[in-house]
């Protein structure tokens, strides 16, 4: 599900937080329950090729009445099909919600296997063992078979330079397929396969796999990743037959006359490698592997482009192909060649998937033979046309996030125009039976829209298809406003639009995977979905694109280099505030997600980094790159406007130093933090020197986006810390309680807000008029734009600006999960009321388990429910001046000793909880 609807909104505002049961019965067993099994943060993973996996869990009361439910101990075990034990953990004592073996596993490759495990409570009572989970491991070694592709490499001309001379790629989209025969029973079967630039697998004519666009993408020069599928349900004892397409994606990206592209580049041409591992009952084996017995031939996709869509002729597709005992007519031996360079590397992120089938909701006809579907949405997707007609009839398809005032699509918000257009072309195969309908969806092409024109005659339905990364939602929220839900909305489907295998700009013109918005947008991407092994990925593109020097580029995989003729690096190549992101974005994902293992993976990466950017420093001063992009200043939205160069990117530099303190104390580098706390402490005192105007207390040129880093980095001293807030509020009044801050900026405007003047950000949030989240409603969006006023020329599918949605979790319904406090203080609950809203509601699925909670404002009281799984405890701040004001399930804090009271800041109360469902109710503070 993409988005809440008005009932959805209502519901979890009106439901009550936890189910009152029926006491429990005296039981042996203990109070705890394994819930929700998961290896290296994936549910189920296959492909696993970790010789220590992280095996994690989360727990449930066995009664949601009980508090104060603790783990005291933990037991592990791997299983093979037989129900062999492969790995014991035996009991290990302490709290922790994930194990890791202190050994190497040595785990059978290309086999499904289950792992259980068993927990003790607070009072050493074991639970029961929870129920299988699957995972599936992936290739060990060498690969026994070897690329084979349809036709040998041409140049190769990826990653190609911006401006550099276009080359064309001219390879057939093939088709590939593989019979044999199996003679007795098969007790598991595991395939691995990496079909480039991307694939389908068939196996007698079904696909056992709904990922879309596998493998994912990388630098192929560098990683190359596979796909690993169990398929055990899928062969038969007799003929077999598997089928692979092959497509380009960013692997083969191919320029046609009158077809839109971002660039042109190749790292050669389409292939495929392949290994299956057959286990019979009696435990023999036999390996399937990609060898000189596959066969190919052109496939029916005559052309496909990552950003220019694709060309499909039914009449070219062979009838029952991928069928066993097919013939052999028109297929050629395929030739031995060899892969790209990269590693061949198991994919640990979901593929691309259909997440939600959207029907047409109006056609209009503003002009003779073309029709116009309106979906509702702006979607990242592609076109699903059920069509009916003569064979070489065919259906042109032009997608458009825009109408003309002519109410045609238009393409100008996604880079492309009538004469370089993104389109989907159709021609009907069959038999020349006018009755039979026939039902298309591009393999390997997707692209952003909410309009679909269509020329052609015999069309029965045109619909789409919302395609995204197979990642489960995070969390949902609701208020009682129904401008703040739909800005909630704008912002969540920006984020699932650009969620593929990299955190992609837009779904359109680009894809690129941009760094920035990676840690700058990161709770806002945390708070949509479970990210965990998307930022994994994403570090391993960081680390394969950064250079010997140790600069990251903006980029990751750097699909196209932005540099000058002259080869010199131009701003978009490398700007402190994308690179950055080889130490902020794993901060980020330790901080949501509590592992140290993806710091301990960056640290090199970091330290290369932070050596880099000393090198490009100027009198310790960092004036590189683009600084704010896109803020609002009197020219058209582009570089950095309203504040220099110098202190955006020195005040990052200073923000990468004080997380690299931070990372070095969690991974047990006490020399490694102090050198960087020395060189933060440092650049702090330059910085204060260069920047803070001492006349008028601002930070360089008194910008909403200077003073906001300011405050949130802890950059002024503290006395003048009042004058910083006073300037940042007094430019917002200003401009109309409007923003100017940009791509950069507004993430800090929106963190100085939430901490010092959380009501004059909700007014912020309540514009309507531009620029504002508003004015894009008004405008008709749907999805976040790319520039505040929602400029038709500009992406309408882009989540670059969507910081806010974090405050709307963190702020105003107040769940707070950040391991940078340490696991015990990790999950704080301090909800926000802010005038204008009177209840708001959330969940979010955490570490911990999933954490809710829900207010509301009632006659002057404060009604707080709070639900905190099982095994966790938690802060919370109530909006209350004195204790004697709390009531929790109608009763005081003076009778409810389990709950620790403490003083919070000015107007509000601390307390202390374990695990259970509370009901807390306050006078508000005045």
């Amino acid at each position: 599900m993409t988005h809440l609807t008005r009932r959805e909104t209502l519901a979890l505002l009106t439901a009550s937080i936890g189910t009152p049961s029926l006491a429990a019965q005296a039981e042996a067993i203990g109070t705890l329950l394994p819930r929700d099994l998961r290896i290296d943060h994936r549910i189920a993973p296959a492909g696993l090729a970790t010789a220590r996996p992280r095996f994690g869990w989360t727990l449930a009361a066995r009664d949601p009445a009980q508090r104060n439910l603790r783990q005291s101990a933990a037991r592990v075990i791997v299983t093979d099909p037989g129900g062999t034990t492969l790995f014991d953990s035996g009991r290990i004592d302490g709290p922790s919600l994930a194990l890791v073996p202190p050994q190497d596993l040595a785990l059978p490759a290309q086999t499904p296997l289950d792992w259980r495990v068993m927990v003790w409570d607070q009072d050493a009572r074991a639970s029961p063992w929870s129920r299988p989970a699957r995972f599936v491991t992936g290739v060990e070694g060498a690969w026994r078979g070897f690329w084979i592709a349809a036709e040998r490499d041409g140049p190769i001309t990826a990653p190609p330079s911006e401006g550099a001379p276009p080359a064309t790629s001219t390879y057939t989209l093939p088709l590939l397929r593989r019979a044999f025969r199996i003679q007795r029973a098969v007790r598991h079967a595991v395939l691995c396969v990496a079909g480039l630039g991307a694939h389908t697998l068939s196996i007698n004519g079904r696909e056992p796999s709904r990922a879309l666009l596998n493998p994912g993408w990388t630098d192929f020069r560098k990683t190359v990743l596979y796909e690993t599928i169990d398929i055990t349900d899928h062969l038969r004892v007799g003929a077999n037959m598997l089928g692979i397409r092959l497509g380009g994606g960013m692997y083969d990206v191919a320029k046609r006359p009158g077809r839109y592209t971002k660039f042109v580049g190749s790292f050669g041409a389409p292939k495929l490698i392949l290994q299956l591992r057959i286990v019979h009952d009696d435990g023999s084996e036999r390996w399937i592997v990609s060898d000189g017995d596959w066969r190919t031939r052109p496939g029916p996709i005559l052309f496909s482009s990552i950003f220019g869509g694709e060309d499909h002729d039914a009449r070219r597709e062979p009838i029952g192909w991928d069928l066993p005992d097919a013939g052999d007519a028109g297929w050629a031996p395929v030739v031995a060649t060899t892969g790209p360079g990269g590693a061949l590397r198991p994919q640990t992120t979901p593929g691309l998937t259909v997440a939600e089938k959207l029907k047409t909701v109006a056609v209009t006809h503003p002009a003779p033979g073309i029709a116009v579907h309106d979906l509702g949405r702006n979607i990242a997707g592609r076109p699903r046309l059920t069509v009916r007609g003569k064979p070489g009839t065919t259906i042109r398809i032009t997608p458009g996030e825009l109408l003309d005032a002519a109410g045609r699509v238009t393409q100008a918000s996604m880079g492309a125009s009538a004469r370089e257009a993104i389109r989907f072309d159709y021609t009907l195969g069959g038999c020349g039976d006018d009755e039979d309908e026939q039902v298309w969806t591009p393999r390997f092409a997707y692209t952003g829209f909410r309009y679909l024109e269509v020329e052609g005659e015999g069309v029965v339905a045109l619909d789409g298809e919302f395609i995204r990364a197979d990642l489960a939602s995070s969390g949902g929220f609701a208020c009682s406003d129904p401008h703040i839900e739909a800005i909630y909305g704008l912002i969540r489907q920006a984020v699932l639009s650009n969620v593929a295998t990299v955190l992609t700009d837009c779904p359109h013109r680009e894809k690129l995977g941009w760094l920035e918005q990676t840690w700058l947008n990161a709770g806002t991407v945390f708070h949509t979905i479970e990210a965990l092994p998307l930022y994994d990925k994403t570090l391993g593109d960081i680390i394969d694109a950064q250079r010997d020097d140790g600069m990251v580029p903006s980029i990751a995989p750097e699909y196209i280099r932005f540099v000058y003729p002259n080869g010199q690096d131009t701003p978009f190549r490398h700007s402190p505030e994308w690179g950055s992101a080889v130490v902020q974005s794993p901060w980020a994902a330790y901080r949501f997600g509590g592992d140290p293992a993806i710091l301990a993976r960056a640290w090199p990466a970091m330290r290369r980094y932070m050596d880099y950017l000393a090198t490009r420093s100027v009198d310790a001063t960092l004036d590189v790159g683009l600084g704010d992009w896109y803020d609002i200043g009197p020219n058209p939205p582009g570089a950095a406007q309203l504040t220099s160069r110098a202190f955006t990117g020195t005040a990052i530099w200073y923000a990468d130093l004080r997380a690299m303190q931070a990372i070095a104390t969690i991974l047990d580098k006490p020399a490694e933090a102090a050198a960087c706390a020395g060189q933060a402490d440092r650049l702090k005192a330059i910085i204060n020197a260069r920047f803070l105007d001492p006349g008028t207390g601002g930070y360089d040129r008194n910008s909403q986006t200077a003073n906001a880093m300011a405050l949130v980095l802890d950059l002024p001293p503290a006395e003048r810390r009042d004058a910083v807030l006073n300037h940042l509020i007094a430019d917002i009044r200003a401009r109309g309680d409007h923003v100017s801050a940009g791509d950069i900026g507004f993430h800090y405007v929106v963190r100085a807000l939430a901490a010092a003047a959380p009501e004059r950000l909700a007014v912020m949030l309540a514009r309507r008029d531009a620029p504002s989240y508003g004015a894009q409603l008004a405008k008709g969006a749907t999805a976040l734009t790319e520039a505040w006023d929602a400029n038709p020329s500009s992406s309408q599918n882009h989540f670059m600006l969507g910081h806010a949605m974090s405050w709307l979790f963190t702020g105003l319904c107040g769940i707070d999960c950040d391991f940078a406090r340490g696991v015990e203080d990790a999950l704080w609950i301090a909800p926000t009321p802010v005038p204008g809203i009177t209840a708001a509601a959330a969940w979010l699925v955490t570490p911990f388990g999933t954490v809710r909670t829900r207010w509301r404002t009632v006659r002057g009281r404060f009604h707080l429910d709070v639900a905190i799984p099982a095994g966790a405890s938690a802060r919370i701040r109530m909006p209350a001046t004195t204790a004697n004001t709390i009531r929790e399930s109608g009763r005081p804090l003076s009778a409810r000793p389990e709950i620790g009271v403490s003083k919070g800041p000015l107007g509000a109360i601390d307390l202390r909880v374990g695990s259970g469902t509370y009901r807390f109710t306050a006078s508000l503070s005045t």
